[in-house]
């Protein structure tokens, strides 16, 4: 078959093969997300709109009026570079779009699990965890932020300190001893 019938990968602007997923919500379920993380998101997509891309469209059109577009690194690396920052305008705007922003220094003083709290917990092992629940695009497990709907947390919601919640795992059922819940406080 001749080339010309043949649709380009680069020419399909709305090419979501390589896109990141949203993460599965349970049915039902609101996209929780923190004020600060709804911020981080907000300045993350006004960055590439505002900055990003425009300078990578004032280059792809330089490198356009060069001429021969076949050959043309900036143009050719441009474009692919443009795709990839669309396609993350795109997640960030339906992610925006699709969050309930929930401000956990409002449960500050409250003793029970709910979005927001910083829990520690102690293992079987007797090792003690320190986690934060968050939205799913907030996790960040070096700093122990967990998704709200991951299983620990799910298992940690609504119990208090002294409470001793199950974890069930594929290599079996874990407990989780609360030590200690805790919510940031009210900024003044």
């Amino acid at each position: 078959m001749s080339k010309a019938f043949v649709p380009e990968r680069d020419s399909a602007p709305d090419d979501d093969d390589d896109a990141p997923r949203l993460p599965e919500l349970p049915a039902g379920t609101r996209n929780y997300i923190t004020p600060a993380g709804f911020a981080r998101l907000r300045d993350e997509l006004r960055q590439l709109l505002d900055v990003e891309r425009p300078k990578v469209v004032e280059t792809v059109s330089w490198a356009a009026s060069n001429g021969d577009r076949s050959e043309n690194g900036d143009y050719i690396y441009g474009k692919k570079r443009l795709r990839e920052i669309d396609r993350r305008i795109r997640f960030l705007g339906k992610r925006l779009d699709a969050a309930e922003v929930v401000d956990p220094s409002l449960q500050h003083g409250n003793e029970r699990v709910f979005f927001g709290a910083t829990v520690r917990y102690a293992e079987d092992d007797g090792s003690e965890r320190e986690i934060t629940i968050v939205g799913i695009d907030e996790v960040d497990t070096e700093h122990g932020r967990i998704s709200w709907i991951s299983p620990v947390a799910r298992a940690l919601l609504k119990s208090t300190a002294g409470d001793v919640v199950t974890l069930p795992t594929p290599g079996g059922v874990r407990s989780l001893e609360v030590l200690d819940v805790r919510y940031p406080a009210p900024a003044r």
